[in-house]
């Protein structure tokens, strides 16, 4: 049985996450981060019958609490890190949800698990479309150096770009950085149209109403494109699947992983 506690146990992902890890076989929902509902009942909130499932504001009473084994983070950056930290210090595995930690705070996150001997699955994107999308782009990536990245997302997402693209951008730069044609310095007019620079890799973030998320990557080599592109609907389906998947795969290895492929078999 995988003791599951959820950071984000009330959020849009985070409680169709919950509901899942209820009712699957052989894991338990053992508790919930939520501020706003502190002190609540969490089967309660989501509709789970009579069970007592704790929810706490603070990830330092819930390891104080509640016996669990793996922690699934569904909040948000900075919350997120200090979530992850605490729980590798106390010897459990973690599985990170959440977008917008940056290359450095993994480094840091990599260093703490491999210290206190536990592991971090951290997942831009659950849904297995995404993944295939990482792969595709990563075998385009080897044989076409030129390429960009566009993240497309609805007016109130804060995090830009999405932590889908900052993990794409940090894995097609270990294939590939994309050639410099012009150097930044050369550039006339406002050089940050041209992107932010990712590790090299210029990426584009839209945010506006009527967009649901999105990422294209473009690759372009003289007289021919290709375009590899994922779009999200609207329902959280496609995440909680994954999820579940990389619950059951934490375990498998010590260390920082990033991807929900570096689990699966391919």
């Amino acid at each position: 049985m995988i003791k599951v506690f959820v950071a984000g146990a009330t959020g849009w992902a985070g409680s169709e996450l919950s509901k899942a890890i209820f009712k699957q076989e052989g894991m338990q929902l053992s508790g919930g981060l939520s501020r706003s509902n502190n002190g609540k009942n969490l089967a309660e909130l989501l509709n789970l019958g009579d069970d007592k499932i704790p929810v706490f504001d603070t990830i330092e009473k819930a390891l104080d609490s509640v016996d669990f084994d793996v922690l699934f983070d569904y909040t948000k950056p900075d919350i997120a890190k200090v979530n992850i930290l605490a729980a590798l210090k106390r010897g459990k595995r973690v599985i990170v949800g959440t977008s917008g930690l940056t290359t450095e705070d993994y480094t840091e996150i990599e260093k703490t698990a491999l210290e206190n001997n536990t592991s971090v699955l951290a997942v831009g994107n659950f849904a297995i479309t995404v993944v295939l999308l990482q792969k595709f782009a990563e075998i385009a990536a080897k044989y076409i150096p030129n390429y960009e990245i566009i993240d497309y997302a609805h007016e109130l997402k804060i995090d830009t770009p999405s932590g889908t693209v900052r993990e794409l951008a940090h894995r097609l730069a270990q294939v590939q950085k994309p050639l410099v044609h012009i150097p930044d310095e050369q550039l006339i007019g406002e050089k940050a149209t041209r992107g932010a620079d990712m590790e090299g890799v210029h990426v584009h973030s839209v945010r506006l109403p009527g967009h649901v998320i999105a990422v294209e990557t473009i690759f372009g080599l003289k007289d021919e494109k290709l375009i590899i592109r994922h779009d999200s609907g609207t329902s959280a389906e496609p995440y909680v699947k994954g999820g579940l998947l990389a619950i059951e795969k934490i375990g498998t290895f010590k260390g920082l992983r990033r991807g929900l492929d570096t689990v699966m078999d391919f």
